[in-house]
């Protein structure tokens, strides 16, 4: 982590490169320091690679959290949850980013650059960050997950 900024990962495949790049300037606006996992242009890309880099990031602890965007969030999703230690939501609104986090204590938000715009990208990032686990009686599903 840098200074007591905390590190987000960040990491997409070649659909969702321009979204992942205006979404690390949100990150440093909402006070976080971005880790940035490429890819580093538009030229396309397995996104699979993307999502184990940004598992690799959070397993050696560079990161707590992530973010991940390919073309609808669901590939990069699955890739990422064959990771046990990832819990990662695909997500529309800020109605499921809150509901994400509070219920099902995911630690990797994704998104889809070809379903949702940028304001309710940027949206869902904010509300995704600000959100805690509530814990209780979702605790116990959480612990079945990984």
């Amino acid at each position: 982590m840098t200074g007591n900024r905390e590190t987000i990962a960040i990491a997409s495949d070649h659909a969702g490169f321009e979204l992942k790049e205006a979404l690390k300037g949100a990150l440093e606006e909402l006070g976080f320091s971005p880790l940035d996992l490429g890819t580093q242009g538009s030229a396309s890309v397995d996104y699979p690679d993307f999502a184990g880099k940004l598992a690799s990031a959070l397993a050696e602890d560079r990161a707590k959290r992530g973010v991940l965007v390919c073309g609808t969030g669901i590939g990069i999703s699955i890739a990422a949850n064959r990771h046990r230690h990832i819990r990662a939501g695909v997500v529309h609104d800020a109605t499921t980013a809150r509901l994400t986090r509070l219920h099902n204590n995911a630690n990797v938000l994704c998104l889809g650059a070809r379903i949702i715009g940028l304001d309710v990208a940027k949206d869902c990032l904010r509300v995704f960050l600000e959100t805690d686990f509530e814990g209780g009686r979702h605790q116990n599903r959480v612990a079945k997950l990984g």
